[in-house]
């Protein structure tokens, strides 16, 4: 474990040199997260192997507080390379305990942020392509039709 002066020099290092930092313009998934008691947003971008259920690639971007800056950078670097069940296990306490809890204890939300954005990508991920699936196998109903009826789908 870090000492407090280390774990501050971590943080720093992420905010001044983030990883994975920019925009992913294939992404599978794009998920935008927000602070709003302070300002802090950030938008992951994922690309998975819908095969291997496996996050390929992912980028961030965002603005805000230098602690929820430095743990989108964190929490980028965590997904990469994990799958999506890897990913929704993620603890934000494993993200806390390696920032250094003693230092972002009184951020707990700013710490948060990345991490809690990225579980969310990967949830919207599987729903999105649930729902595809269910798009595609789903079968016009057409009987009555060589009756001359017409149907309309209706939206409530």
């Amino acid at each position: 474990m870090l000492d407090r002066q280390a774990q501050i020099e971590f943080i720093l290092d992420h905010y001044e040199n983030p990883r994975n930092r920019g925009r992913l313009d294939d992404a599978d998934v794009i998920m935008k997260g927000g602070n709003p008691g302070c300002g802090d947003v950030v938008t992951f971008y994922l690309k998975v192997d819908p095969e291997a259920g496996r996050v390929v690639d992912v980028k961030w971007e965002g603005e805000g507080c230098t602690i929820s800056q430095a743990a989108a950078s964190l929490a980028s670097e965590m997904v990469q390379g994990m799958t999506l069940e890897q990913v929704k296990a993620l603890k934000a306490d494993d993200l806390i305990d390696t920032l250094g809890r003693e230092v972002v204890t009184a951020r707990l939300r700013c710490a948060t942020l990345g991490i809690h954005t990225a579980k969310a990508a990967v949830r919207k991920y599987e729903v999105e392509r649930l729902l595809a699936q269910i798009e595609a196998e789903r079968v016009p109903d057409v009987e009555g039709q060589d009756l001359g009826l017409e149907f309309e789908a209706v939206e409530e």
